[in-house]
């Protein structure tokens, strides 16, 4: 019961800070990064508390598809806060806030047919870490590309009035974040796969060939798009879109193969 009132509470925190940063910038305000920053810093701890309960059970772990949703959206929310503190991009709020809170909502009101996990062969659980986080930053990458993506076409139209647009930070920084975040989220993606071919038997079996195909191509799109940045000057609209090729890809292979095994053939 706690828990649940611990995830509400967190809910309440996140929908709180975008609705007084939203307010904020539609005044065309300067918004109170402390206060901002506070109530996401206060949902951390009640997030936690549901998420160990949901994902930690006496006889096993749940990993299944909405409690994933809500730890991604967690770690997610840390990302964008530790980001914050060195960078002026708390407009982001706008997208990272709603993403931990839809997580974890999902996995308030919905559960999904799940065998907990009672053994995980030596290394599983690396890999399954190194997984959740890869995907996590890359998640963080998208949801940037897109504010980069809003802020490109305002200022083409040389439109400065927006209060979005007045919020974030210069499109060199932007790109600047964006990059960081790719090659973060790339090295971490890397890790996962070696860590998961080394772990596991065979990665192309009939329930991951799939995941392991679409997470392949989304390791060479993202390393396509940071060697064509680092060799030959890409960025701007080319870099969204690698960056949203990518993370599509990656998005069916983490969620499609759980959201087809777990809620349309209940297999695991």
């Amino acid at each position: 019961m706690f828990a649940q009132f611990a995830g509400l509470a967190a809910v309440a925190c996140y929908v709180f800070a975008c609705t007084f940063l939203w307010h904020r910038l539609a005044k065309k305000q300067a918004p109170n990064k402390f206060l901002i920053l506070s109530l996401g810093f206060l949902a951390l701890p009640l997030h936690g508390i549901h998420l160990q309960q949901q994902i930690y059970h006496a006889n096993g772990l749940d990993l299944g598809l909405f409690n994933i949703l809500s730890l991604v959206g967690w770690i997610i929310a840390c990302l964008h806060i530790a980001i914050c503190s060195y960078r002026p991009l708390l407009a982001a709020s706008l997208v990272a806030y709603p993403a931990a809170a839809i997580g974890l909502l999902s996995s308030l009101l919905f559960h999904a047919p799940y065998t907990l996990i009672t053994h995980l062969p030596r290394g599983a659980e690396g890999h399954i870490i190194l997984s959740i986080f890869a995907y996590s930053v890359l998640f963080m990458a998208a949801l940037h590309a897109i504010l980069l993506a809003i802020q490109n076409k305002e200022l083409k139209k040389r439109t400065k009035s927006r209060s979005l647009l007045l919020a974030l930070p210069p499109l060199q920084t932007m790109e600047s974040v964006l990059f960081d975040m790719i090659g973060f989220g790339f090295g971490l993606l890397s890790l996962a796969i070696i860590s998961g071919l080394l772990t596991f038997d065979n990665m192309f079996a009939q329930h991951l060939v799939h995941k392991t195909i679409l997470t392949i191509l989304a390791w060479c799109t993202f390393g396509a798009l940071l060697i064509g940045h680092y060799w030959h000057g890409w960025r701007g609209q080319r870099a969204i879109r690698f960056t949203l090729a990518g993370f599509s890809m990656l998005l069916l292979g983490f969620y499609g193969t759980k959201l087809v095994l777990e809620l349309i053939l209940q297999k695991v």
